[in-house]
């Protein structure tokens, strides 16, 4: 059972690393956010902001009771991922130029918390393919601390 304290959010030092494959070009990202973690609705919510050159980004780990992530950033370009070790999942991803459809495949989903202090680890390799194409394979690996 959660602490009160989760309950009403407490702040988190977030750390995210994310890298992807796309046209055979290899990139990666790293993030050290201060961030806060809640625990509602029998899911966790890791809150924070990617800070990049041009804008700060919103994004938003919601990790479900069944397992299940979801990844949303609200920049400029809204993304909402969802990711699921049983099943692709769909997502529309929206661009300045429209709506581009999107399959969703997760090759590996690792959840895992720990206590004093109240920490996790989150950990995701999947493939992103728009009209029956790969666009490229991401990483993601997201550890947070209270």
């Amino acid at each position: 059972m959660p602490s009160r304290d989760l309950k009403n959010g407490l702040p988190a030092e977030v750390k995210m690393e994310t890298s992807y494959i796309q046209n055979g070009e290899t990139h990666q990202h790293s993030f050290e956010e201060k961030g806060r973690v809640v625990y509602m609705n029998n899911s966790y919510y890791i809150r924070f902001e990617e800070t990049h050159e041009e804008a700060t980004v919103p994004v938003t780990v919601k990790i479900n009771p069944d397992g299940v992530v979801n990844l949303i950033r609200n920049g400029e370009r809204t993304m909402r991922l969802t990711f699921n070790s049983d099943r692709h999942t769909e997502t529309n991803y929206a661009t300045p130029v429209g709506i581009i459809p999107l399959q969703v495949l997760t090759d590996d989903l690792r959840v895992s918390y720990y206590d004093r202090p109240f920490s996790g680890r989150v950990y995701i390799d999947y493939k992103l393919h728009a009209n029956g194409q790969k666009l490229g394979e991401y990483q993601i690996r997201l550890r947070f601390t209270t």
